[in-house]
C-alpha cells in the first residue's frame, strides 16, 4: 500500500510541475516574434483585419507580431504550415469562412480540420454584399433571378477563389433560386473586385470593406447584403432574404487559430490579449468602418460554431458539386 501511495504522489508531483511549467509559459509568452499567418493575397479581408490587431499586440507582448501572406490552393498552403507548426502560440492563423468549406472541396487535405487546430477566437463578423458594375441591368436580387432565368449559364459570377465565402454565397442563393451561372474565380479579393469594376465579370460576393469604397466612388452598386439584418455601414442596402429568398442568410467570419495541441493556457492567454485589442477604441472603429461586427467569442464557443459551419456547408458543397481538385 505503501509503495501505491509513494506511485501516486510521484504521478502527481510530475503532473503539476507540467502544470506549472505551462502556466508559466503562458505567463511569460511571448519571448520571441510571433507570426500570423494568412491564408491569402494582401488586401482582403483576413490581411487587413490582421493588420490592424498586430500593431497592438506587438505593444501587448513587446515583440515584434509579423504577418506572414501565404497565399494559394483556396487557403490550404497557409493553413497547412500553420498547421504543421510547432504548438506553442508562436504561430497563429487567420481564417474566414473557406475554412470551414475546404475539408469538402479537395479530396484530401494535408491537415485535419478541426482537429489540428486550436480555435481562439473570431475577429470580425460580416455579411457578404453582392455587388455589379453600374451598367449591369438588374438593379436587385429580384431582377438577377428573372434575368438569370431567361439567360442560363450566360451571366458571369467572379470569386475569390474556389471555395471562398464569396463563391459559397452564391451557391447558395443559385441554390435556393433555382438559377445558373457561371463561376469565374480569381486569385484573390483584390483580383476579383478589379474584375467586375472592370466589367470583366458581371457580378461578386464579396466582404463589404473590399466593396465599399467602389460603392461609395460609384464604381460598383450594391445590390444585397447576405446577413440576417442590413448593414450598418450599407443601411439602404436590403438583404438577400428581404429581396425574395427569405431564409437566405450568410455571415463571413473572420478568426484566429493556433496549431493543434498548444496548451490551453497560452491560448486563453493569446484569447485575452486579442479580445482587449478589440475593445479598444481605434481598434473597433476601424473594423466597424469596414462593415464587421466585432467578434470576441470565446475558444470553447468558437469551436462549436466551426462545426456549425462544417455541417452548414458541407451540405451546400455536397448538393452544388463543387470540387476545388
Amino acid at each position: 500500500m505503501p509503495e501505491l501511495l509513494h506511485s501516486y504522489l510521484r504521478t502527481a508531483a510530475v503532473l503539476l510541475t507540467a502544470l506549472a511549467a505551462v502556466c508559466s509559459q503562458a505567463a511569460d509568452f511571448p519571448t520571441r516574434p510571433v507570426r500570423i499567418i494568412v491564408p491569402s493575397t494582401p488586401g482582403g479581408a483576413l490581411d487587413v483585419l490582421s493588420r490592424i490587431i498586430s500593431p497592438k499586440l506587438m505593444a501587448s507582448w513587446g515583440q515584434q507580431v509579423v504577418v506572414d501572406n501565404r497565399p494559394g490552393a483556396g487557403g490550404v498552403i497557409g493553413t497547412e504550415i500553420a498547421a504543421k507548426a510547432t504548438p506553442d502560440g508562436y504561430t497563429l492563423l487567420v481564417v474566414a469562412t473557406g475554412f470551414a468549406a475546404n475539408p469538402f472541396l479537395y479530396r484530401k487535405l494535408p491537415y485535419e480540420t478541426p482537429k489540428d487546430f486550436s480555435p481562439i477566437t473570431i475577429l470580425g463578423l460580416a455579411p457578404n454584399v453582392l455587388v455589379a458594375p453600374p451598367s449591369f441591368p438588374p438593379r436587385s436580387v429580384k431582377e438577377l433571378v428573372a434575368l438569370a432565368k431567361q439567360k442560363p449559364g450566360l451571366i458571369n459570377y467572379a470569386s475569390s477563389g474556389v471555395g471562398t465565402g464569396g463563391h459559397l454565397s452564391m451557391a447558395l442563393l443559385k441554390k435556393m433560386a433555382g438559377i445558373d451561372m457561371t463561376h469565374v474565380p480569381y486569385k484573390g479579393a483584390g483580383a476579383a473586385v478589379s474584375a467586375v469594376v472592370a466589367g470583366q465579370t458581371q457580378l461578386l460576393f464579396t466582404a463589404t470593406g473590399a466593396a465599399i469604397p467602389h460603392i461609395k466612388s460609384g464604381r460598383l452598386k450594391a445590390l444585397a447584403v447576405t446577413g440576417a439584418k442590413r448593414s450598418p455601414v450599407l443601411p439602404d442596402v436590403p438583404t438577400v432574404a428581404e429581396s425574395g429568398l427569405p431564409g437566405y442568410e450568410v455571415d463571413g467570419w473572420y478568426s484566429m487559430l493556433a496549431p493543434g495541441r498548444t496548451p490551453k493556457a497560452v491560448v486563453d492567454r493569446i484569447y485575452a490579449d486579442v479580445v482587449d485589442a478589440l475593445k479598444m477604441p481605434d481598434v473597433s472603429a476601424k473594423i466597424y468602418s469596414l462593415g464587421f461586427e466585432v467578434g470576441g467569442m470565446p475558444p470553447a464557443k468558437f469551436a462549436q460554431y466551426i462545426q456549425s459551419e462544417l455541417i452548414k456547408w458541407g451540405a451546400v458543397i455536397k448538393e452544388a458539386g463543387i470540387h476545388a481538385d
